[in-house]
């Protein structure tokens, strides 16, 4: 079962897809688009072209873990994917997943000029990778 992970934003949303068996982070890109319904529109096509049967979506929490002040956005997002794809995004919380990528992409030796085009598939990646392990858990 191919799992979408999607890391929405105002410039750029970060997309990671899992391997067919569910349990690796695969293929990644990003969606260079600050309208919701192009977002929308090359989710709805990465799902069709991949197979995607489950979505998971990073959530904005404070670090008390009340819902951030961008929740609500996010919320209306994800019931434009759920309208347009029929599939229901599960929403993850994603506190420190974009300083995580920051300091991955660092580590790696990326200038910080060059990681505004990697951080969002990274941070992407992370938002899955965390999921797949809760379900890996849980199941």
């Amino acid at each position: 079962m191919r799992i979408m992970a999607i890391d929405y934003g105002d410039a750029r949303t970060g997309i990671a897809i899992s391997d067919a068996t569910g349990l690796l982070a695969g293929f990644t890109t990003v969606i260079h688009s600050r309208k919701s319904d192009v977002v929308v529109e090359e989710i709805r096509k990465l799902i069709a072209q991949h197979g995607v049967e489950e979505m998971v979506m990073g959530f904005p929490r404070n670090m008390d873990g009340t819902e951030g002040p961008r929740a609500a956005l996010y919320k209306e997002f994800a019931g434009q994917v759920e309208a347009a794809t029929g599939l229901s995004p599960v929403l993850w919380d994603e506190r420190r997943t974009t300083v995580e990528a920051h300091n991955i992409l660092h580590a790696s030796g990326k200038k910080m000029k060059q990681h505004k085009k990697n951080v969002d598939a990274v941070a992407a990646t992370l938002i899955l990778e965390g999921y797949l392990t809760f379900k890996k858990v849980r199941g």
